[in-house]
């Protein structure tokens, strides 16, 4: 028997929060979605308005603050399933408690794996709150890249992520492609360049690509299901939004 029916969701960034969304009613086609919540002060005013739902999905920064100061502004009852991107010792902090948690991007494997680790212990749940006022100490919001100093020729350049139209990758080898059209090495892989990058305005497209949404001139239809991107001042580039990130990729620009 499934335990949790209604859930409510704490996220600020509409992309992540469309994701859950739909990940969770794949995995719980009768769950309903109690709200989407982008702020402390909305969370605190809901739960003093509404019955606790079975559980919430909780993004660890809200548009005002973190969100661990919703427990001490509001009685929550019911178990928390957080989402973040924080460092190595805020998870471990997180796993020793045994309050779940998901990294971005969520994947369905891993937040089907966390609702039936609630279901089976959702009796102990109450026992974990009182812990998470020990994290406020020592988390920090995540903080983005605003600029490279990189190598060029025989001496460095600092490039502002502003003036990057998007990334690549080639033969095990990164570059910053320029709004200019210069091209430029970064020691950095794509993956690493994902974790760093500020998410509203970057997007991995594909295995070789992150582009810049204000480099993005025009989009296409492409076959299978596939989208072509017209990049600024990069006319001789066939840049392709895989069919698997194309649903993605369009929430992402209408944002």
């Amino acid at each position: 028997m499934n335990i949790i029916k209604k859930i409510l969701i704490l996220e600020d960034e509409k992309l992540n929060s469309d994701r859950i969304q739909r990940l969770m009613l794949k995995i719980r086609p009768d769950i309903e979605i109690a709200g989407v919540l982008t702020s402390v002060k909305k969370t605190v005013d809901w739960l003093s308005e509404n019955e606790c739902p079975d559980l919430i999905m909780m993004d660890i920064q809200l548009a005002d603050g973190l969100s661990f100061e919703v427990f001490n502004l509001a009685d929550v009852k019911c178990p928390v399933i957080f989402t973040t991107a924080y460092d190595e010792y805020a998870v471990k902090a997180f796993k020793y408690n045994s309050i779940d948690y998901l990294l971005k991007p969520i994947e369905q494997e891993e937040l089907e794996a966390a609702i039936k680790k609630f279901e089976n212990s959702i009796q102990k749940s109450q026992q974990q709150y009182p812990l998470i006022q020990q994290l406020l100490n020592h988390i920090q919001p995540k903080e983005y890249r605003t600029r490279f100093f990189l190598a060029y020729r025989d001496s460095y350049r600092k490039i502002n992520v502003e003036d990057i139209a998007f990334f690549y990758s080639h033969m095990n080898i990164s570059y910053a492609n320029l709004i200019n059209g210069e091209k430029i090495v970064v020691p950095q892989t794509l993956e690493t360049l994902e974790q760093e990058l500020e998410p509203k305005n970057f997007f991995r497209i594909n295995r070789q690509y992150i582009v810049h949404v204000n480099s993005i001139e025009k989009v296409h239809n492409f076959f299978n299901g596939k989208l072509k991107l017209k990049v600024k001042n990069h006319d001789d580039e066939d840049i392709i939004v895989s069919r698997t990130k194309a649903p993605l990729f369009k929430t992402w620009l209408d944002y």
